[in-house]
Protein backbone atom coordinates (compact mmCIF):
# COMPACT_ATOMS: atom_id res chain seq x y z
CA UNK A 1 0.00 0.00 0.00
CA UNK A 2 2.74 2.57 0.32
CA UNK A 3 3.22 2.38 -3.00
CA UNK A 4 0.31 4.39 -3.51
CA UNK A 5 0.77 7.70 -4.42
CA UNK A 6 -1.86 10.07 -2.60
CA UNK A 7 -1.68 12.25 -5.61
CA UNK A 8 -2.80 9.67 -7.64
CA UNK A 9 -5.68 8.31 -5.17
CA UNK A 10 -6.96 11.96 -5.23
CA UNK A 11 -7.01 12.53 -8.71
CA UNK A 12 -8.96 9.16 -9.11
CA UNK A 13 -11.29 10.69 -6.30
CA UNK A 14 -11.82 13.65 -8.17
CA UNK A 15 -12.76 12.43 -11.68
CA UNK A 16 -14.63 9.62 -9.61
CA UNK A 17 -16.36 12.69 -8.04
CA UNK A 18 -16.96 14.80 -11.21
CA UNK A 19 -18.67 11.83 -13.44
CA UNK A 20 -21.42 11.11 -10.39
CA UNK A 21 -22.00 14.32 -10.27
CA UNK A 22 -22.96 14.65 -13.36
CA UNK A 23 -24.88 11.74 -13.42
CA UNK A 24 -26.62 12.43 -10.10
CA UNK A 25 -27.64 15.90 -11.74
CA UNK A 26 -29.01 14.24 -15.00
CA UNK A 27 -31.08 11.98 -12.51
CA UNK A 28 -32.49 14.74 -10.50
CA UNK A 29 -33.75 16.45 -14.41
CA UNK A 30 -35.29 13.49 -15.36
CA UNK A 31 -36.70 11.86 -12.23
CA UNK A 32 -39.87 12.65 -10.99
CA UNK A 33 -39.99 15.84 -8.85
CA UNK A 34 -41.87 13.98 -5.88
CA UNK A 35 -38.33 11.79 -5.53
CA UNK A 36 -36.79 14.36 -2.98
CA UNK A 37 -32.83 14.50 -1.88
CA UNK A 38 -31.11 13.86 -5.44
CA UNK A 39 -30.40 17.14 -6.24
CA UNK A 40 -28.61 17.50 -2.68
CA UNK A 41 -26.45 14.39 -3.57
CA UNK A 42 -25.58 15.52 -6.68
CA UNK A 43 -24.17 19.02 -4.54
CA UNK A 44 -23.00 16.36 -2.66
CA UNK A 45 -20.61 14.69 -5.34
CA UNK A 46 -19.83 18.59 -6.42
CA UNK A 47 -17.99 19.50 -3.89
CA UNK A 48 -15.92 16.06 -3.11
CA UNK A 49 -15.12 16.64 -6.64
CA UNK A 50 -14.38 20.96 -5.65
CA UNK A 51 -12.98 19.55 -2.78
CA UNK A 52 -10.53 16.96 -4.07
CA UNK A 53 -9.47 19.72 -6.81
CA UNK A 54 -8.33 21.99 -3.88
CA UNK A 55 -6.31 19.11 -2.01
CA UNK A 56 -4.89 17.78 -5.11
CA UNK A 57 -3.43 20.65 -7.38
CA UNK A 58 -0.65 23.22 -5.38
CA UNK A 59 -2.04 26.26 -4.11
CA UNK A 60 -1.48 29.44 -6.91
CA UNK A 61 -1.48 31.32 -3.96
CA UNK A 62 -2.51 31.35 -0.02
CA UNK A 63 -2.12 28.39 0.60
CA UNK A 64 -3.57 28.32 4.00
CA UNK A 65 -6.71 29.59 2.67
CA UNK A 66 -6.83 27.08 -0.03
CA UNK A 67 -6.66 24.24 2.30
CA UNK A 68 -9.37 25.61 4.21
CA UNK A 69 -11.93 26.08 1.92
CA UNK A 70 -10.37 22.51 0.48
CA UNK A 71 -11.60 21.03 4.16
CA UNK A 72 -14.51 22.86 3.98
CA UNK A 73 -16.08 21.65 1.33
CA UNK A 74 -15.19 18.58 2.43
CA UNK A 75 -17.05 18.45 4.95
CA UNK A 76 -19.63 20.01 3.21
CA UNK A 77 -19.71 17.17 0.82
CA UNK A 78 -21.13 14.64 3.00
CA UNK A 79 -23.48 17.10 5.40
CA UNK A 80 -25.30 17.89 1.69
CA UNK A 81 -25.13 13.80 1.60
CA UNK A 82 -27.17 13.48 4.96
CA UNK A 83 -29.49 16.56 3.99
CA UNK A 84 -30.24 14.30 1.17
CA UNK A 85 -31.15 11.69 3.02
CA UNK A 86 -33.24 13.61 4.93
CA UNK A 87 -35.34 14.79 1.68
CA UNK A 88 -35.32 11.41 0.29
CA UNK A 89 -36.81 10.17 3.40
CA UNK A 90 -39.12 12.72 3.36
CA UNK A 91 -37.68 14.00 7.10
CA UNK A 92 -37.78 17.72 8.40
CA UNK A 93 -34.09 19.20 7.66
CA UNK A 94 -33.34 21.25 10.32
CA UNK A 95 -31.38 23.90 8.34
CA UNK A 96 -30.84 26.60 11.35
CA UNK A 97 -29.09 23.93 13.28
CA UNK A 98 -26.60 22.67 10.69
CA UNK A 99 -26.10 25.82 9.33
CA UNK A 100 -24.31 26.91 12.95
CA UNK A 101 -22.69 23.57 13.47
CA UNK A 102 -21.09 23.67 10.03
CA UNK A 103 -20.23 28.04 10.93
CA UNK A 104 -18.26 26.33 14.21
CA UNK A 105 -16.61 23.54 12.20
CA UNK A 106 -15.41 26.22 9.70
CA UNK A 107 -14.05 28.45 12.31
CA UNK A 108 -12.29 25.19 14.26
CA UNK A 109 -10.49 24.46 11.05
CA UNK A 110 -9.67 28.29 10.84
CA UNK A 111 -8.08 28.13 13.68
CA UNK A 112 -5.77 25.61 13.46
CA UNK A 113 -4.59 26.60 10.17
CA UNK A 114 -3.93 30.15 10.99
CA UNK A 115 -4.16 30.60 14.91
CA UNK A 116 -2.35 27.51 16.19
CA UNK A 117 -1.14 25.94 13.01
CA UNK A 118 -1.53 21.94 13.19
CA UNK A 119 -1.81 19.55 10.63
CA UNK A 120 -2.47 16.44 13.49
CA UNK A 121 -5.38 18.30 14.94
CA UNK A 122 -6.61 19.19 11.56
CA UNK A 123 -6.78 15.62 10.29
CA UNK A 124 -8.20 15.08 13.92
CA UNK A 125 -10.81 17.61 13.62
CA UNK A 126 -12.21 16.71 10.23
CA UNK A 127 -12.39 12.90 10.75
CA UNK A 128 -14.42 14.04 14.06
CA UNK A 129 -17.20 15.87 11.76
CA UNK A 130 -17.66 13.82 9.08
CA UNK A 131 -17.41 10.84 11.56
CA UNK A 132 -20.67 12.96 13.73
CA UNK A 133 -22.19 13.34 10.38
CA UNK A 134 -22.18 9.88 9.29
CA UNK A 135 -23.68 8.88 12.56
CA UNK A 136 -26.18 11.28 11.83
CA UNK A 137 -26.67 9.56 8.53
CA UNK A 138 -26.63 6.64 9.71
CA UNK A 139 -29.38 6.99 12.30
CA UNK A 140 -32.06 8.69 9.70
CA UNK A 141 -31.47 5.60 7.43
CA UNK A 142 -32.05 3.16 10.41
CA UNK A 143 -35.09 4.94 11.47
CA UNK A 144 -36.78 4.70 8.19
CA UNK A 145 -36.41 0.69 8.83
CA UNK A 146 -35.97 -0.04 5.01
CA UNK A 147 -33.86 -3.04 4.21
CA UNK A 148 -33.95 -2.99 0.18
CA UNK A 149 -30.47 -3.48 -1.06
CA UNK A 150 -29.49 0.38 -2.21
CA UNK A 151 -30.15 1.36 1.39
CA UNK A 152 -28.20 -1.24 2.75
CA UNK A 153 -25.12 -0.52 0.83
CA UNK A 154 -25.30 3.40 1.79
CA UNK A 155 -25.29 2.23 5.32
CA UNK A 156 -22.96 -0.58 5.41
CA UNK A 157 -20.44 2.16 3.33
CA UNK A 158 -21.00 4.93 6.14
CA UNK A 159 -20.02 2.14 8.91
CA UNK A 160 -16.86 1.18 6.60
CA UNK A 161 -15.94 4.48 6.35
CA UNK A 162 -16.79 5.83 10.13
CA UNK A 163 -14.22 2.39 10.90
CA UNK A 164 -11.48 4.32 8.46
CA UNK A 165 -12.26 8.14 10.23
CA UNK A 166 -12.01 6.01 13.85
CA UNK A 167 -8.64 4.53 13.09
CA UNK A 168 -7.00 7.67 11.36
CA UNK A 169 -8.02 9.83 14.44
CA UNK A 170 -6.78 7.61 16.98
CA UNK A 171 -3.22 6.85 14.68
CA UNK A 172 -3.12 11.08 14.30
CA UNK A 173 -3.68 11.80 17.72
CA UNK A 174 -0.97 9.38 18.98
CA UNK A 175 1.60 10.20 17.36
CA UNK A 176 3.72 13.13 18.58
CA UNK A 177 5.12 14.10 15.10
CA UNK A 178 2.58 13.62 12.24
CA UNK A 179 3.68 13.76 8.68
CA UNK A 180 2.13 15.73 6.08
CA UNK A 181 -0.67 14.23 3.88
CA UNK A 182 1.95 13.65 0.52
CA UNK A 183 3.56 10.94 3.11
CA UNK A 184 2.64 7.58 1.21
CA UNK A 185 2.49 5.59 4.39
CA UNK A 186 -0.21 2.83 4.82
CA UNK A 187 -2.46 4.59 7.30
CA UNK A 188 -2.49 7.54 5.23
CA UNK A 189 -3.17 5.68 2.22
CA UNK A 190 -6.22 3.63 4.02
CA UNK A 191 -7.25 7.27 5.03
CA UNK A 192 -7.29 9.23 1.16
CA UNK A 193 -8.41 5.55 -0.32
CA UNK A 194 -11.40 5.68 1.84
CA UNK A 195 -12.43 9.00 1.29
CA UNK A 196 -12.30 7.96 -2.41
CA UNK A 197 -13.71 4.73 -2.08
CA UNK A 198 -16.88 6.44 0.41
CA UNK A 199 -17.21 8.73 -2.27
CA UNK A 200 -17.77 6.94 -5.29
CA UNK A 201 -20.00 3.82 -3.17
CA UNK A 202 -22.36 6.92 -1.72
CA UNK A 203 -22.76 8.11 -5.00
CA UNK A 204 -23.80 4.99 -6.29
CA UNK A 205 -26.18 3.95 -3.62
CA UNK A 206 -27.91 6.81 -3.53
CA UNK A 207 -28.45 6.85 -7.34
CA UNK A 208 -29.86 3.17 -6.71
CA UNK A 209 -31.97 4.33 -4.20
CA UNK A 210 -33.60 6.58 -6.38
CA UNK A 211 -34.14 4.25 -9.03
CA UNK A 212 -35.19 1.82 -6.75
CA UNK A 213 -37.80 4.46 -5.52
CA UNK A 214 -39.19 5.23 -8.84
CA UNK A 215 -39.42 1.61 -10.27
CA UNK A 216 -41.71 0.56 -7.06
CA UNK A 217 -43.70 4.07 -7.84
CA UNK A 218 -43.87 2.28 -10.98
CA UNK A 219 -45.48 -0.76 -9.65
CA UNK A 220 -47.69 0.61 -7.44
CA UNK A 221 -48.75 2.68 -10.60
CA UNK A 222 -49.23 -0.20 -12.30
CA UNK A 223 -51.39 -2.38 -9.69
CA UNK A 224 -53.24 0.46 -8.12
CA UNK A 225 -55.91 3.03 -8.45
CA UNK A 226 -55.07 6.52 -9.29
CA UNK A 227 -58.03 7.44 -7.07
CA UNK A 228 -58.90 5.54 -4.86
CA UNK A 229 -55.39 3.69 -4.03
CA UNK A 230 -57.19 0.18 -4.13
CA UNK A 231 -55.94 -2.07 -6.55
CA UNK A 232 -57.14 -2.51 -10.07
CA UNK A 233 -58.82 -4.82 -11.72
CA UNK A 234 -55.88 -6.59 -13.26
CA UNK A 235 -54.29 -6.83 -9.88
CA UNK A 236 -57.34 -7.84 -7.68
CA UNK A 237 -57.94 -10.66 -10.13
CA UNK A 238 -54.40 -11.85 -10.33
CA UNK A 239 -54.76 -11.72 -6.08
CA UNK A 240 -58.17 -13.91 -6.21
CA UNK A 241 -56.54 -15.98 -9.05
CA UNK A 242 -53.66 -16.68 -6.45
CA UNK A 243 -56.13 -17.72 -3.53
CA UNK A 244 -58.37 -19.90 -5.75
CA UNK A 245 -55.32 -22.07 -6.53
CA UNK A 246 -54.73 -22.11 -2.74
CA UNK A 247 -57.66 -23.05 -1.91
CA UNK A 248 -57.74 -26.14 -4.47
CA UNK A 249 -54.39 -26.89 -2.90
CA UNK A 250 -55.42 -26.87 0.45
CA UNK A 251 -58.87 -26.54 0.96
CA UNK A 252 -59.52 -23.72 2.52
CA UNK A 253 -62.21 -21.41 2.04
CA UNK A 254 -62.29 -18.28 0.89
CA UNK A 255 -64.89 -15.46 -0.12
CA UNK A 256 -65.59 -12.89 -2.63
CA UNK A 257 -67.72 -9.42 -1.99
CA UNK A 258 -68.72 -7.14 -5.25
CA UNK A 259 -69.56 -3.68 -3.89
CA UNK A 260 -71.46 -1.20 -5.91
CA UNK A 261 -72.34 2.32 -4.85
CA UNK A 262 -75.82 3.08 -4.77
CA UNK A 263 -77.18 6.27 -7.24
CA UNK A 264 -73.76 7.16 -7.39
CA UNK A 265 -74.47 8.52 -10.90
CA UNK A 266 -77.38 11.02 -9.32
CA UNK A 267 -74.59 12.00 -6.84
CA UNK A 268 -71.97 12.85 -10.27
CA UNK A 269 -75.18 14.82 -11.97
CA UNK A 270 -76.03 16.58 -8.48
CA UNK A 271 -72.99 17.66 -7.08
CA UNK A 272 -70.51 17.52 -9.90
CA UNK A 273 -67.56 14.31 -10.37
CA UNK A 274 -64.89 16.27 -8.14
CA UNK A 275 -67.48 15.76 -4.88
CA UNK A 276 -68.31 12.37 -6.49
CA UNK A 277 -64.19 11.40 -6.32
CA UNK A 278 -63.98 12.28 -2.61
CA UNK A 279 -66.90 9.97 -2.31
CA UNK A 280 -65.59 7.44 -4.00
CA UNK A 281 -61.99 8.18 -1.65
CA UNK A 282 -64.28 8.34 1.23
CA UNK A 283 -65.49 4.98 0.83
CA UNK A 284 -62.26 3.66 -0.09
CA UNK A 285 -61.05 4.61 3.33
CA UNK A 286 -64.27 3.13 4.78
CA UNK A 287 -64.19 -0.47 3.09
CA UNK A 288 -60.37 -0.63 4.49
CA UNK A 289 -60.72 -0.28 7.47
CA UNK A 290 -63.75 -2.31 7.88
CA UNK A 291 -60.89 -5.33 6.00
CA UNK A 292 -58.25 -7.25 7.70
CA UNK A 293 -54.51 -6.74 6.77
CA UNK A 294 -54.57 -10.32 4.73
CA UNK A 295 -57.63 -9.09 2.42
CA UNK A 296 -57.31 -7.04 -0.94
CA UNK A 297 -59.72 -4.38 -1.81
CA UNK A 298 -59.67 -3.67 -5.45
CA UNK A 299 -61.38 -1.26 -8.25
CA UNK A 300 -63.43 -3.70 -10.74
CA UNK A 301 -64.60 -0.33 -12.89
CA UNK A 302 -66.40 2.28 -12.35
CA UNK A 303 -68.35 3.11 -8.59
CA UNK A 304 -68.28 -0.97 -8.72
CA UNK A 305 -65.31 -2.79 -6.28
CA UNK A 306 -64.27 -6.54 -5.30
CA UNK A 307 -63.05 -7.53 -2.29
CA UNK A 308 -61.24 -10.78 -1.01
CA UNK A 309 -61.38 -12.34 1.47
CA UNK A 310 -58.63 -15.46 2.52
CA UNK A 311 -59.29 -17.96 4.47
CA UNK A 312 -63.31 -16.87 5.14
CA UNK A 313 -66.53 -18.74 4.93
CA UNK A 314 -70.09 -16.85 3.82
CA UNK A 315 -71.47 -16.59 7.59
CA UNK A 316 -67.72 -14.54 8.24
CA UNK A 317 -67.87 -12.47 4.75
CA UNK A 318 -71.23 -11.75 5.74
CA UNK A 319 -70.48 -10.01 9.03
CA UNK A 320 -67.79 -8.35 7.20
CA UNK A 321 -70.57 -7.07 4.69
CA UNK A 322 -72.47 -5.67 7.91
CA UNK A 323 -68.90 -3.76 8.96
CA UNK A 324 -68.74 -1.79 5.92
CA UNK A 325 -72.55 -1.27 5.73
CA UNK A 326 -71.92 0.29 9.65
CA UNK A 327 -68.94 2.27 8.52
CA UNK A 328 -71.43 4.33 5.32
CA UNK A 329 -73.48 5.45 8.04
CA UNK A 330 -71.49 7.22 10.61
CA UNK A 331 -72.84 10.65 9.92
CA UNK A 332 -69.85 11.96 7.33
CA UNK A 333 -70.85 14.48 5.05
CA UNK A 334 -69.34 11.98 2.15
CA UNK A 335 -70.96 8.72 3.49
CA UNK A 336 -72.80 6.97 0.90
CA UNK A 337 -74.80 3.50 0.39
CA UNK A 338 -73.67 0.48 -0.94
CA UNK A 339 -75.31 -2.95 -2.65
CA UNK A 340 -72.83 -5.73 -1.85
CA UNK A 341 -73.43 -9.67 -3.24
CA UNK A 342 -71.43 -12.35 -1.64
CA UNK A 343 -69.82 -15.68 -3.02
CA UNK A 344 -68.07 -18.12 -1.42
CA UNK A 345 -65.75 -20.88 -2.81
CA UNK A 346 -68.23 -24.42 -2.72
CA UNK A 347 -65.21 -26.44 -3.35
CA UNK A 348 -62.63 -27.91 -6.18
CA UNK A 349 -65.04 -27.63 -8.97
CA UNK A 350 -66.17 -24.53 -7.99
CA UNK A 351 -63.93 -22.18 -10.54
CA UNK A 352 -62.90 -18.26 -10.16
CA UNK A 353 -64.96 -17.18 -13.07
CA UNK A 354 -68.61 -19.15 -11.24
CA UNK A 355 -67.42 -17.17 -7.82
CA UNK A 356 -67.68 -13.79 -9.99
CA UNK A 357 -70.66 -14.56 -11.60
CA UNK A 358 -72.50 -15.63 -8.10
CA UNK A 359 -71.05 -12.59 -6.97
CA UNK A 360 -72.68 -10.60 -9.64
CA UNK A 361 -75.85 -12.14 -9.59
CA UNK A 362 -76.08 -11.51 -5.87
CA UNK A 363 -74.87 -7.87 -5.81
CA UNK A 364 -77.83 -7.31 -8.27
CA UNK A 365 -80.01 -9.09 -6.32
CA UNK A 366 -79.42 -6.46 -3.38
CA UNK A 367 -79.71 -3.96 -6.02
CA UNK A 368 -83.73 -4.79 -6.74
CA UNK A 369 -84.56 -5.44 -3.18
CA UNK A 370 -83.90 -1.91 -2.36
CA UNK A 371 -80.35 -1.68 -2.38
CA UNK A 372 -78.07 -0.44 0.53
CA UNK A 373 -77.93 -4.30 1.77
CA UNK A 374 -76.27 -7.54 1.28
CA UNK A 375 -77.05 -10.35 -0.35
CA UNK A 376 -75.24 -13.52 -0.65
CA UNK A 377 -75.07 -15.90 -4.19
Amino acid sequence: MQSLDPRSLIAMGVLMALVMAIVLGFTRRYYPPNIQGVGHWAMAATALFLGGIFFGFSAPAWPHAWRWVGNGTLVLGFLLFHVGFRRFLHRPVPWRLMVVLYGISLLLIAWYEWMDPSYRMRVALITAIISVVHVASLGVLWRQGSQRLPVRMVQATLVLHLCVLLIRMFTVLSEPRAGSMWNASSIQTLYIGGYVVASLLLSVGVLLMATDRVRTELEHMATHDALTAAFNRRAILDFCAQEHMRSVRYGEPFSLMMLDLDHFKLVNDTYGHQHGDNVLVHFADCVRAALRSCDRFGRYGGEEFLVLLPNTTREAALTVAQRIHAALSAGHPLDCQVSIGVASWCGPNDSLHAMLSRADVALYQAKSQGRNQTCAG
